[in-house]
């Protein structure tokens, strides 16, 4: 049964394993600069809400770090157990940015997390702040490293072949290949956009709630800012990486937009189903010559289909198609929600309008699925690559039984729902309490200057 395959289950296991990963580091580069942003705006105007909304949410952050490490740690073990034959290839270059990775960032982050949890009574604020800051600035040195990894597979620069292993011979030509730049920024961006619409649907839940609640307001309008202004320009970075990864990769591209023939004024296939064994996109919805302008900036420019590709170098359509559209669709949704919030906040209804904090209650999770869809694209995109152009995926995987990289998933599926979904249900229940008690016993109702965070004619900062 191909199910039993071992390299299909030790892909499955990785899959699995990295889905549950990237969530935590994804949410955690963002919350880490929004706690930056808080503790400035304190520092700056001593009002004790944001104090109160720091604390309330670096609670929240502290576990999201520490199941990103739990769930990195895991996954970093399947290199040597499952993916033998691939760590010997790519070790002399991936091995030391993944080591930059832990020396510049991880101990960077982990340093300071320590004075960032439990020292702002102790050190003082100014290096309390200057802990936060270093812990914001590790999140993103992650993100660097990390990236640059995964996109020296994507687009491989700057190394030779010496018996049978990759070997770095110009370091800025692997740190800095094709694709890392727009990988990059589409990826922090993507962060950033994930925690403002987390941040957002607290918010949200609490104005629901009691639409004169300051800190909530407070969030929400902070978190309604930043959709307003990162969307459209992710929707932007997102064209442009797209122009990239056709240059480098046009049979990913060919399979995202489900076409198999080579053709001048490809049309922008909206919905279909790409079937592999036909080599066509059956029932699709077409836009005329719209996808030879996007991908192209051209109304007759040529777009190679998948039947230039041999069989076995093509990418799976029919996966690749589908979550592409999942990652637009939900990145038009973002952006409607951060235009719908502008035409609330110009009408005065930003706090009032319950419309809008139902749709932004409803996009809580959707960065979280839009980074997975991206992912996926990505990765399964690249296929059968596991190195563009230089190692089969069929070629990377260890000889170990079906049995036990079956055993081994079974038991990650376990220990992850119990471990991982004890940790997520606390993450809610930490959002449902009330961020205004955050700073203040509870019972007493937290004050800025001398009137009550409660008070309707308290403006926040950022309105």
């Amino acid at each position: 049964m191909p199910m039993l395959d071992p390299d299909i289950l030790a892909r499955v296991q990785f899959a699995f394993t990295i889905s549950f990963h990237i969530i935590f580091p994804s949410f955690t580069i963002g919350l880490a600069s929004f706690l930056f942003v808080l503790e400035a705006l304190w520092l700056r105007t001593r009002d004790e809400a944001y104090l109160a909304l720091y604390k309330f949410w670096v609670k929240i952050f502290a576990l999201a770090f520490g199941m990103g490490v739990v769930s990195g740690i895991v996954m970093s073990y399947q290199f040597g157990t499952n993916w033998g034959p691939f760590s010997e290839f790519t070790g002399g270059v991936l091995g030391p940015l993944l080591a930059y990775e832990v020396l510049s960032a991880f101990f960077l982050e982990a340093g300071f997390l320590g004075i960032m949890l439990f020292g702002l009574n102790r050190v003082g604020p100014k290096l309390h702040f200057t802990a936060t800051t270093m812990v914001a600035i590790g999140t993103l040195f992650s993100a660097f490293w990390i990236l640059s990894a995964n996109s020296w597979m994507q687009t491989p620069t700057g190394y030779i072949i010496e018996n049978g292993r990759a070997v770095v011979q110009s370091w800025w030509d692997v740190v800095f290949n094709p694709s890392f730049p727009y990988r990059l920024v589409h990826m922090v961006l993507a962060a950033y956009l994930t925690t403002s619409l987390v941040v957002g649907a607290v918010g949200a839940w609490h104005l629901l709630r009691d639409r004169e609640n300051r800190a909530a307001r407070i969030m929400f309008s902070m978190a309604m800012w930043m959709a307003a202004i990162v969307a459209p320009i992710q929707i932007v970075a997102g064209d442009i990486h797209g122009l990239n990864t056709l240059e480098h990769q046009p049979a990913k591209v060919a399979a995202m937009e489900g076409h198999f023939e080579t053709q001048n004024g490809a049309p922008l296939i909206l919905f279909g189903w790409p079937d592999m064994d036909a080599e066509a996109t059956k029932y699709a919805l077409e836009i005329p010559k719209l996808g030879s302008m996007i991908l192209t900036h051209d109304w007759d420019g040529k777009i190679v289909g998948l039947k230039d590709f041999a069989p076995e170098d093509r990418p799976n359509a029919t996966i690749v198609f589908w979550t592409f559209r999942i990652m637009v669709g939900l990145g038009v949704l973002m952006a409607l929600l951060g235009f719908a919030s502008l035409i609330a906040r110009w009408r005065k209804s930003l706090y009032s309008g319950k419309w809008l904090h139902r749709f932004a209650l409803i996009m809580g999770p959707s960065g979280f699925v839009a980074i997975l869809a991206g992912w996926f694209t990505t990765e399964i995109g690249r296929q059968p690559w596991v190195v563009y152009g230089l190692m089969r995926t069929s070629e990377a995987g260890s000889p170990v039984a079906p049995a036990a990289i079956a055993g081994s998933l079974v038991a990650f599926v376990i220990v992850y729902a119990i471990v991982f979904g004890v940790g997520t249900a606390y993450i809610i229940r930490a959002m449902n309490t009330d961020p205004r008690f955050a700073h203040t016993p509870k019972g007493e109702v937290l004050r800025a200057g001398s009137r009550p965070v409660s008070d309707p004619t308290i403006t926040p900062a950022g309105e």
